[in-house]
């Protein structure tokens, strides 16, 4: 699954898009840089119901920012994504690729 299939299933899954939860984890003091990684998926996973895949692919957006390593970009196979920039404004709005 590439990165921005997970914030994708994210947003089917709770109805929010990644956007909005960045929001909520910034206003609830998540986005701090010395908050470690646990306490944000607790979080997650105790109102929204995410596991620890979903979890993370916010994790990262959270405490990073949508910017994502080449690595993946563009590669073959099931981690590729299209761009090293993540979609957060939900998928209604999101530019055809």
């Amino acid at each position: 699954m590439s990165f921005q299939a997970y914030l994708d299933t994210i947003e089917d899954k709770t109805g929010l898009t990644p956007r909005q939860l960045l929001e909520i984890a910034q206003q609830k003091g998540f986005a701090d840089a010395s908050v470690k990684a646990g306490a944000i998926l607790d979080w997650l996973r105790e109102d929204y119901g995410l596991g620890r895949g979903h979890g993370m692919a916010l994790v990262h957006v959270i405490s990073k920012g949508p910017g994502i390593g080449m690595k993946h970009v563009g590669a073959t196979g099931a981690h590729s994504d299209e761009s090293d920039v993540l979609w957060l404004d939900g998928q209604a709005t999101k530019p055809a690729s």
